[in-house]
């Protein structure tokens, strides 16, 4: 394993998982792609030609934290369906400086008009998925402004002119995006077929798609700032649009939204630090997996292992039953973070593991006691700063509603409410929902180690872990530690209060876990199944300590690239 820092920046959405995707997976342990190495700058992220907008940035001389904004304004054109602007963002920053690390939580709130009395009177036992009713207040552009002031260099007019030219001109859509498009075509609405269809359907590999909508938005922006979104015309057309399409916002939800700058948390894992945001995201589930897991001697198992899958399996299942418990805005509901991710909570939730039986029926703990994908992205800069962002939509195209005048869709996170009233995750006016996307970033003695992502809604932690687990304890490279097969965990009690199945979820397969490990899974009682492809997308940079040089790695289950200087 090549060890040392890494930086990065973290873009995400949920978008549902189809066959687009589904490349072959390296063989445990080995990588399809070689890692990319630099020694000045580097960025990654799902989109190459994003990817290359931010490395240009870094070589006129701006730093990570402009890198990251101009690739976020390109990737939510060129990867329409997993994030925008019409979506939130959370980030982490490592501002080589000060030596200190800042967490953004970006994302917005229930507008003001929303009420569980408002679905009850609809008749409605659960928000819908898609619709007006599932619009939460766009977080990401007060999320760029944000860090734009705090740490950036640049003016907006500089970090939004290339995907301005490329959304008048055309960007060419790549391999697996033109997949993910497809599922434009079923869309019925006349706005949202206007932006994001060519001729009728989707953009086909290699086609170019144009957006001269979303160039005027972002025109907007440059000239403007922030408040044309939240207070200006792109507001004043946001509301006349949520008008027309039976929204709930008003210029007042958009005027009342602000970014807040939050504390990251951790917990150590064989002698690194995990870092990760607190809630309403899903981050700290990472963090109670790895406490469960530290005490076993993984790398003796190895990554081929039935006791090392068996392990990981009972471990999200402990932390995501907290999950659906706990994780709510913590302006609303006292959320006990620190005992969730406390070492000694996690040995007495370690109990309940047995090694050769599945769990089932998992109760939350008592901490007292002590559909979906993702875009990611991570940058480096030449002085080390490092920028850990994740931005999403939510569902794939978020609620399925676009302003033909605006060019965005508007996220569907108000979906993820719950409107059971005694639920911690309850839907109140003015609360942000509990947010599946996260940024990471591991520091070593206090330096950045490794920020890394991986996409994909309810994947995300049991991916963060799956990486690090691979790195750490296996020995992988930063590529390798990506690309490896992957175990997902589906049926989990979720953040809206529903059980875990009776037969404790299933197991999603890919295909490089070997046929053994999978028939002695079955032998312990986990239900499994064969997928080619499980949902996620790692992007991540390791910085070597020793020589300073930038490894990169971009999994090909996505389009992306990690590219450098």
């Amino acid at each position: 394993m090549v060890r040392g820092w890494i930086v990065g920046m973290v873009f995400c959405i949920f978008t549902p998982v189809v066959d687009a995707a589904e490349r072959p997976v390296a063989e445990a342990g080995k990588a399809g792609r070689s890692v990319v190495v630099a020694n000045n700058g580097m960025v990654a992220t799902s989109h190459p030609l994003a990817a290359q907008i931010g490395l240009d940035i870094l070589q006129k001389g701006g730093n990570a934290v402009d890198a990251a904004i101009a690739t976020s304004a390109a990737i939510g054109l060129m990867e329409p369906m997993s994030c925008g602007i019409g979506g939130d963002l959370f980030a982490i920053v490592y501002e080589a400086k000060t030596k200190r690390l800042y967490g953004l939580n970006a994302s917005g709130a229930a507008p003001q008009r929303m009420t569980r009395q408002l679905f009850a009177k609809k008749g409605l036992k659960e928000i819908p998925e898609r619709g007006p009713l599932t619009w939460s207040v766009p977080g990401c552009v007060d999320g760029w402004d944000e860090l734009r002031r705090k740490f950036g260099t640049m003016s907006f007019q500089e970090l939004l002119a290339p995907s301005i030219a490329y959304a008048e001109k055309g960007v060419p859509v790549p391999e697996v995006i033109a997949r993910y498009w497809r599922s434009a075509e079923n869309n019925t609405d006349d706005d949202f077929r206007r932006v994001y269809l060519v001729h009728g359907r989707s953009p086909r590999e290699g086609e170019l798609f144009k957006n001269p909508a979303l160039a005027n938005t972002y025109r907007l922006i440059a000239q403007d700032g922030r408040d044309a979104f939240y207070r200006g015309t792109i507001a004043q057309k946001l509301v006349a649009f949520s008008e027309k399409k039976g929204g709930l916002f008003t210029r007042d939800d958009l005027a009342g939204h602000r970014s807040e700058w939050v504390e990251p948390v951790k917990t150590t894992y064989r002698g690194y630090e995990v870092w990760e945001l607190p809630p309403p995201g899903q981050g700290i589930a990472v963090l109670q997996m790895l406490n469960l897991l530290e005490p076993h001697n993984i790398a003796t198992m190895g990554p081929r292992s039935a006791d090392y899958w068996h392990l990981f399996i009972e471990a999200k299942k402990l932390a995501y039953a907290d999950r659906a418990k706990f994780y709510a805005d913590p302006k609303f509901a006292q959320v006990p973070v620190a005992e969730l991710i406390s070492k000694n909570y996690a040995a007495q939730r370690a109990k309940l593991i047995n090694p050769r039986q599945a769990l089932v029926n998992v109760p939350a703990g008592d901490p007292k006691l002590g559909q979906a994908d993702t875009i990611y992205l991570c940058v480096v800069d030449k002085d080390r700063n490092c920028v850990s962002l994740i931005q999403s939509n939510y569902f794939g195209f978020g609620s399925g509603l676009a302003s033909a005048e605006l060019g965005f869709v508007l996220q569907n996170r108000a979906n993820l409410f719950a409107l059971d009233e005694q639920h911690a995750n309850r839907l109140e006016p003015g609360k942000r929902p509990f947010h599946t996307i996260i940024p990471a970033m591991v520091t070593q003695n206090g330096r950045p180690f490794f920020t890394f992502g991986v996409m994909g809604g309810d994947m995300q932690p049991q991916g963060q872990v799956q990486v690090l687990v691979n790195l750490i304890d296996f020995g992988m490279n930063v590529q390798a530690a990506g690309e490896a097969p992957r175990i997902e965990h589906v049926g989990s009690a979720t953040p809206r209060g529903e059980a875990e199945k009776a037969h404790g979820g299933t197991v999603r397969a890919e295909p490089g876990i070997p046929d053994e490990v999978v028939a002695e899974l079955q032998r312990r009682g986990h239900v499994v199944e064969r997928v080619k492809v499980n949902g996620g997308g790692f992007q991540g940079i390791l910085i070597d300590p020793k020589t300073g040089v930038l490894h990169g790695g971009s999994e090909a289950r996505k389009d992306g690239a990690a590219v450098g200087y």
